[in-house]
């Protein structure tokens, strides 16, 4: 790697007394899941919700699958997190008879939605109208009420883990609030690939496809281990194409990556040097696949990756070869700070 003082400054080591993570450059997570329950049942546990006589709280987590954590690359922080939590519930109508108990099931508390977009449902045990009367309070009132201590639970997550993942900088005795810079994983950014699709009549299958092959070169500025990582580890697969992912980084797993519109398989992974997969666009003819290597070399002072795919089809060379650009080389410097991009 560059020597000291000399090469590109981001890959200048720069003196701290602990010689961690210098310049928060490297990539580093912590797992925030067993906090993360606590947290979440410290917020919902004996919750009360009340209004116009009705009275409802929360009183038991049944059920809590999921999991939380907190990445730091370059500076800036991405948060993860996906939780199933049912809550156990009773309510009273003012002058009723006994306690209507139900659940409420929040199935998708994740950073793909919105905590405004998360599901809610709501259902009792039992019926009559006084049952009804509560269910629809819970309803209508109670299911925005939790939502606001689902937003308390990720500002917190937020707060407490950006402490001790960004280091100070030499001559820091601490990091400002003001330099830390928060980014979540973008599962709400809609990315939407370009159409590659020829304005030709449809290949139909069985018919004989044209093809070529494409080659493209890269230098980013990190080293090959960390850019095999950012194309293996499903976090950061999923902060570059900001949005959900489907990975196994293994020989014969599959991906599905843009909502679907990439997908494929594994074939080889040699870290940190080589990786094979093969690889389609939803676009393009039916069980159509190419086939991508990538060839991860590390210089002195950066790594050079090249990209080779073959079986493209030739009318969506081109369009291909700039989305290969765009949205991966492009998105991955933007989200790690692997070096400048046009």
């Amino acid at each position: 790697m560059a020597k000291w003082g000399e090469g590109d400054p981001r890959w200048i080591v720069e003196e701290r007394p602990d010689a961690t993570n210098v310049n928060n450059w490297h990539w580093t997570e912590k797992n925030a899941g067993p906090w993360s329950k606590e947290r979440l049942k410290e917020l919902l546990i004996n919750f009360k919700i009340a209004k116009n006589g009705i009275d409802c709280k929360v009183t038991e987590v049944e059920k809590m699958d999921g999991e939380a954590s907190a990445n730091n690359r370059k500076g800036k922080l991405i948060f993860f997190y996906e939780w199933d939590i049912k809550l156990k519930w009773e309510g009273t109508l003012a002058g009723g008879k006994e306690p209507v108990k139900g659940e409420v099931h929040i199935p998708n508390l994740s950073e793909e939605n919105d905590v405004s977009e998360v599901d809610i449902a709501v259902t009792i045990k039992g019926s009559g109208d006084e049952a009804q009367r509560v269910k629809a309070f819970m309803h209508n009132v109670g299911r925005d009420q939790i939502r606001k201590q689902l937003s308390e639970y990720i500002r917190s997550l937020k707060e407490e883990f950006s402490k001790g993942l960004i280091l100070p900088k030499k001559g820091e005795a601490s990091v400002k609030p003001d330099n830390i810079s928060m980014i979540t994983s973008g599962f709400n950014k809609k990315v939407n690939m370009e159409p590659v699709v020829a304005p030709q009549t449809k290949q139909q299958i069985g018919c004989k496809l044209d093809t070529k092959a494409i080659e493209i070169s890269e230098k980013f500025q990190c080293r090959a281990q960390e850019f095999y990582d950012a194309m293996t580890r499903i976090e950061m697969v999923t902060a570059f194409t900001q949005g959900h992912v489907k990975m196994e980084a293994e020989k014969g797993g599959k991906f599905a990556l843009f909502g679907g519109n990439i997908t494929g398989e594994f074939r080889e992974l040699v870290p940190p040097n080589k990786i094979v997969q093969y690889w389609r666009y939803k676009q393009w003819p039916d069980q159509h696949f190419s086939e991508v290597t990538f060839n991860i070399e590390e210089k002195d002072d950066h790594t050079l990756v090249t990209v080779k795919q073959e079986l493209v089809p030739t009318a969506e060379v081109e369009q291909t070869r700039e989305n290969w650009r765009r949205y991966y080389f492009e998105s991955i410097k933007r989200a790690f700070g692997f070096g400048a991009f046009l």
